[in-house]
């Protein structure tokens, strides 16, 4: 009986009978869809974007992002770091309680404390949990509650980016009654600290949260965050299908930008189209993802081994003319190297720029020293990526380069990169964490593909050599000034060709106020109102 009155207390909140009750609640209740299923709920498995956001009302961690990327206090309210940056000390709120559940006894609630951190980490670890976040900790040699508010990590070796590594939902807070309930599953009936708590799931159909009213967090007035009542997720698999629900009025947010309706919504400059105007927020920014070109340093093919060819192949084409005709100018041309812009530690460097003279000319100095007349480069990609290949393939072909264009599907292609089978290949590195070193890790030898993200192979001693380096040093601007001198080498080498770095496109209806934009695309409801309307 307690579980149709629920259901029936929902349909009353989302499927109001009545216009004027629909008009009330309307304000208090932020909808958006997910086209891809969430498949679990538990933080240990917020490996993919829909997990992630779902997660993140739902949960919180020792540390978090700002909008700019900077690391804040969450439950942990301050920490140190010891000199020898191998420990670090957390200082945690008191104040902060789970969700209320039956698990919690008589109640209903209680506490978050360090040693609920103890046993959270110690589950991602659990090789029988098998979370795909255990790498998080893959530097940690021990870490322990000292007292309920003091929460203790020692490392094996100095890692400048451990606290960006907290900030990922992996390293959420989770309670042991709750999760090692015989009769509960945590995956799809999950108890966080979140501003945001679990009200129902109907798999691939609706995802339900409530307001969590002991949430801890307030704005600057002192008022409680959140400020909606609830959050209504559906899954319709179509984004097209999203889009026009959106354009409707049925949900307030839509984000990225899809083929099906690019040019629908936004002109060819990437300003909103006029009859959108009115009823649409476009909200822009830049995206820690970097879509490249990669080429396999050690392979068979001696082409794309010499270096001529490869910055020939950089120079040769215009990428703010391909991110304005393919990209709806939702993009920013990646002539700095491959750590984007979205970073502090981006390197504003004047790198390969389109210089067809310059291209043209390092291509005639590789005929002529090589005897080869006819040099043909074949570039692996998947289908979705077939209008830039063939518009590389034309500019490349004014520059005296014949490119062939071979197509897998996504999965194919991956094995492809990852064994070596493809000498030119299409890539891009989304950021697990916000520090450069993500994107310099595709370039230490000791990462080479497939035990690690070096799928080019590429190999520099003066590049292992900084990166090492990189990793004892605590002051951050000498740990960033190592960076940008580390891409600067790999661009000269030019292993890759940096096409553009992304930006996240985000569409709301006119009424929703306070949704922020950050570079690693997350969803973040705690400050959204919506007015009436």
């Amino acid at each position: 009986m307690k579980k149709l009155i629920c259901f029936i207390s929902l349909l009353a909140l989302f499927s109001s009978c009545s216009d004027s009750k629909k008009e009330n609640q309307d304000h208090l209740v932020f909808r958006y869809n997910e086209d891809g299923n969430i498949t679990s709920l538990d933080p240990a498995f917020s490996k993919i974007q829909t997990n992630i956001w779902a997660c993140n009302h739902l949960f919180n961690g020792l540390v978090q992002l700002d909008d700019s990327l900077n690391v804040k206090p969450d439950l942990a309210k301050s920490w140190k770091i010891s000199e020898d940056g191998t420990t670090y000390t957390f200082i945690l709120r008191n104040d902060v309680y789970f969700h209320k559940s039956v698990y919690f006894g008589k109640d209903s609630t209680r506490t978050a404390n360090a040693n609920d951190f103890e046993y959270s980490f110690n589950r991602l670890l659990d090789e029988k949990i098998a979370s795909p976040g255990r790498w998080i900790l893959q530097n940690v040699e021990k870490f322990s509650a000292l007292n309920d508010t003091v929460f203790e990590i020692k490392l094996i070796k100095p890692f400048p980016a451990f606290l960006g590594l907290l900030t990922m939902k992996y390293a959420s807070v989770v309670p042991k009654e709750v999760v090692e309930a015989k009769e509960n599953d945590f995956r799809s009936s999950p108890i966080g600290t979140g501003p945001f708590q679990f009200k129902l799931w109907e798999e691939n159909v609706k995802l339900v949260l409530r307001k969590n009213p002991l949430y801890f967090e307030k704005d600057e007035d002192g008022n409680q965050l959140p400020y909606l009542e609830a959050v209504a997720i559906t899954f319709l698999p179509d984004k097209q299908s999203g889009f026009l629900q959106f354009v409707q009025g049925k949900l307030d947010f839509i984000s990225g930008l899809d083929p099906s309706y690019k040019d629908e919504i936004l002109t060819q400059k990437g300003d909103l189209q006029e009859k959108y105007k009115n009823d649409v927020n476009l909200i822009t920014g830049p995206y820690l993802n970097t879509e490249y070109l990669g080429f396999r340093m050690d392979g068979n093919d001696k082409t794309v081994q010499d270096k001529r060819i490869r910055q020939a192949m950089n120079y040769g084409f215009d990428r703010a003319k391909m991110i304005m005709y393919l990209r709806n100018g939702m993009g920013t041309p990646a002539t700095s190297g491959m750590i984007p812009n979205g970073l502090p530690s981006f390197n504003n460097f004047k790198g390969y720029d389109y210089d067809v003279e310059k291209a043209k000319s390092l291509v005639q100095s590789y005929k002529k020293a090589t005897g080869n007349k006819n040099p043909q480069v074949f570039l692996s990609t998947n289908p979705s990526y077939i209008d830039i290949a063939e518009f590389l393939q034309r500019e490349w072909q004014k520059i005296g380069l014949d490119v062939q264009v071979d197509i897998n599907p996504p999965s194919t292609l991956k094995q492809a990169i990852s064994t070596g089978k493809v000498s030119f290949f299409r890539g891009s590195w989304i950021a697990d964490y916000p520090d450069g070193e993500n994107y310099l890790s595709l370039f230490y030898s000791k990462n080479f593909a497939p035990n690690g993200p070096d799928y080019t192979h590429f190999k520099n001693e003066e590049f292992d050599r900084l990166y090492e380096q990189a990793f004892k040093e605590t002051d951050v601007a000498k740990r960033y000034a190592l960076y940008q001198k580390m891409d600067a080498l790999v661009m000269e080498e030019a292993p890759v060709i940096p096409l553009f770095y992304d930006k996240v496109a985000r569409f709301t209806r006119k009424n929703v106020n306070g949704l922020g934009i950050n570079p690693l695309n997350m969803l973040d409801l705690r400050r959204v109102k919506k007015d009436k309307e």
